[in-house]
């Protein structure tokens, strides 16, 4: 288990918002909502060592720098979603040998919550692959926040598009973030997924918001998309009328049997780059270091730690696709002087 913060030893700085998180500098630094695709990309181009002190410097401002959420992601009901999205192994579409599976019975998915607190999660996200939440399904899944709620624990959900009405039942049920994740830039999105639009991704993230739970919104990476679509995705996060919560940036996962199996990997300098411009433009904003994570080393993870990467996700699985085990992240975090956030 990950020492938490209270069990850490004294020797660590504690920090507070009068000292370490310089509460001068946080008060005087807004987020900006009207980011440029020009003022992004020059962020792109900085001496890597530049960017990446920038952005810890403001990270240091909102957060404290030697704290990281951790959060365990769960697939509630598993492959057979009738979407295309070319990197997804649960798509319909593409045969990857993955077995559907049916919506998990709400004791089930307690369990594995319990199993995660112990382990020293706080946040439980739940995911289900669905296009969009069936109203006939609606009741259960609110049985089921309800349940993981009981736990104390942090919860989340992703299940597809959501109706005002959906979004509305879910917060009344005690759900704390919905994640749906735009995945690219509106200009590069067609070339990844053709069964829905880039609008139909702001619809539900404005059905979230209006609702009053937060938003947990962020994208994939090397998926074959330029620069400047990696800039785009960020300024459509950053400029909206509130900046999400949560923002997880993705590595591609290649799997086999979705059409980018046989990308080229993004170099990993580039994805912290993506890490330290998000926590640059979002910077009250949980920056979840997401998929991808079992094909970085160690110093990557430290860079995108260094740069505002303040969340992983802790398990073995992360939906269907393989992530560091617990002892390797313990290990990581051993080394670094991390703690889990209580």
């Amino acid at each position: 288990m990950i020492n938490s913060s209270a069990q850490y030893s004294k020797n660590v700085p504690k920090f507070s918002n009068s000292e370490e998180h310089n509460s001068e500098g946080r008060d005087n630094y807004h987020p900006r909502d009207n980011w440029q695709v020009a003022q992004v990309l020059e962020y792109f181009n900085m001496p890597f060592n530049d960017l990446i002190f920038k952005a810890s410097q403001i990270h240091r401002q909102f957060h404290n720098p030697n704290e990281v959420q951790i959060s365990t992601l769960l697939s509630i009901k598993t492959g057979g979603c009738p979407e295309n999205c070319k990197y997804c192994p649960q798509s319909a579409h593409y045969d990857t040998g993955l077995e559907k599976q049916g919506l998990m019975p709400t004791k089930k998915i307690v369990e594995s919550a319990k199993n995660a607190q112990k382990a020293g999660a706080t946040r439980f996200c739940m995911g289900a692959a669905w296009r969009s939440l069936h109203d006939r399904d609606v009741e259960k899944i609110c049985e089921i926040v309800e349940a993981v709620k009981a736990t104390g624990m942090e919860t989340c959900m992703t299940l597809g598009m959501l109706s005002q009405k959906q979004s509305q039942k879910l917060k009344e049920a005690g759900l704390d973030y919905y994640n749906h994740n735009i995945d690219s830039s509106e200009e590069f999105y067609s070339e990844i997924i053709s069964t829905r639009n880039f609008e139909d991704r702001l619809n539900t993230l404005k059905n979230v918001r209006e609702s009053g739970m937060s938003v947990c919104s962020g994208g994939i990476v090397g998926m074959g998309e330029s620069r400047e679509d990696r800039a785009k995705m960020l300024i459509v996060l950053a400029n909206l009328p509130k900046q999400p919560e949560s923002v997880p940036i993705n590595m591609l996962v290649r799997v086999k049997g979705t059409p980018l199996e046989n990308i080229a990997p993004l170099d990993q300098f580039e994805f912290i780059r993506t890490i330290a411009i998000a926590r640059i433009m979002m910077p009250k904003s949980k920056v979840r270091l997401s998929a991808g994570r079992e094909e970085m080393n160690e110093q990557t993870q430290a860079l995108c730690f260094f740069a505002g990467a303040n969340s992983i996700f802790y398990g073995e699985k992360l939906l269907t696709t393989g992530n560091p085990d617990c002892k390797r992240d313990q290990e990581l975090f051993s080394k670094l002087g991390i703690v889990a956030q209580n």
